[in-house]
């Protein structure tokens, strides 16, 4: 399968302050790519370092085969990038911004541009000065999608959309993943990127330290098993790899990391009459993994860049 985002021991330092250590790491053409990572992970680094908007302390980015920094021109051409924090010019309309950012980009379907305008619900009539924080992510949104561009890069790219919109918004990526589009998204909502994402890539300290897709990353958490049985449930504490045991009559309720052949033969041996387990989603992976250890210390501070 064609590659369509390499980064090749790709880092980033300001000073002593190491905001991306050496990355490697692929993206296959029409996958969708899942970046997260805590605050000061180095996850909008990384997005400024791969369409050149920032240069690298050392390595190389890739868009389809191109270095970045020797054929910006031809690059920027096949990508659209959104960030979290969008600037326009207030004394342009959104229909002038529109069409100042499409002749920018070189390409723009109008008819896919007048659809995202409905479907986003924008007035283009007013002026940028005039939108709230939503209405300026929808005009970068619109102005990204409407190019059509071979890839996406985007940085928070619901920042400041309700909930109707982000829905909106979920619709178009996955219309663009089917056109073929590679899309790489950071955001800070876990549920947008677990429905999205063919793959999730997870940075801390401005290292990488897990890809993969959402099934292969179970490990990362415990399964919960809801359990009920005929009689007072057996005594299930010790079996390898259970934890968090709640039990409620003949109800129980616990995690399993691991393994579940040792609990299976447990449970076999009693009378179940009923037996659900449920996979952890991406939220509580990240959460158990990170979420203590966020809380253990004080937030990174890494300069242009979280």
């Amino acid at each position: 399968m064609e590659t369509a985002i390499r980064a090749e021991g790709l880092s980033k330092r300001f000073g002593r302050q190491v905001a991306l250590a050496p990355l490697d790491l692929e993206v296959a053409r029409g996958e969708v790519l899942g970046y997260l990572g805590p605050n000061g992970a180095g996850k909008t680094v990384t997005i400024r370092l791969l369409p050149g908007l920032l240069h690298p302390t050392a390595g190389r980015a890739e868009i389809f085969g191109c270095d970045v920094r020797r054929c910006a021109a031809q690059v920027h051409r096949r990508l659209a990038y959104v960030g979290g924090e969008t600037n326009l010019w207030p004394a342009l309309t959104g229909a002038e911004t529109l069409h100042l950012l499409g002749r920018v980009q070189g390409r723009v379907d109008t008819a896919y541009r007048d659809k995202l305008i409905e479907r986003f619900r924008l007035d283009p009539s007013k002026r940028v000065r005039s939108y709230s924080k939503g209405n300026r992510q929808k005009v970068a949104l619109i102005a990204a999608l409407m190019s059509r561009a071979d890839r996406l890069v985007l940085d928070e790219p619901s920042s400041g959309l309700d909930p109707l919109m982000e829905r909106e918004f979920r619709d178009c990526v996955a219309a663009a993943k089917a056109n073929g589009q590679t899309v790489f998204l950071s955001s800070h909502i876990l549920s947008e990127v677990e429905a999205l994402a063919d793959r999730v890539a997870i940075l801390r300290a401005g290292h990488l330290v897990e890809v993969g897709s959402l099934a292969e990353m179970r490990h990362l958490a415990a399964l919960t098993i809801d359990a009920v049985f005929t009689a007072e449930p057996p005594y299930l504490t010790r079996v390898p790899g259970v934890t968090g045991v709640e039990v409620d009559g003949n109800r129980v309720r616990l995690q399993v990391r691991g393994s579940v052949e040792p609990l299976l033969a447990r449970l076999t041996a009693a009378r179940v009459t009923q037996l659900l387990s449920r996979e952890p989603s991406l939220e509580e992976l990240f959460l158990e993994r990170y979420g203590a250890e966020q809380a253990d210390r004080p937030e990174e501070a890494v300069p242009h860049g979280r």
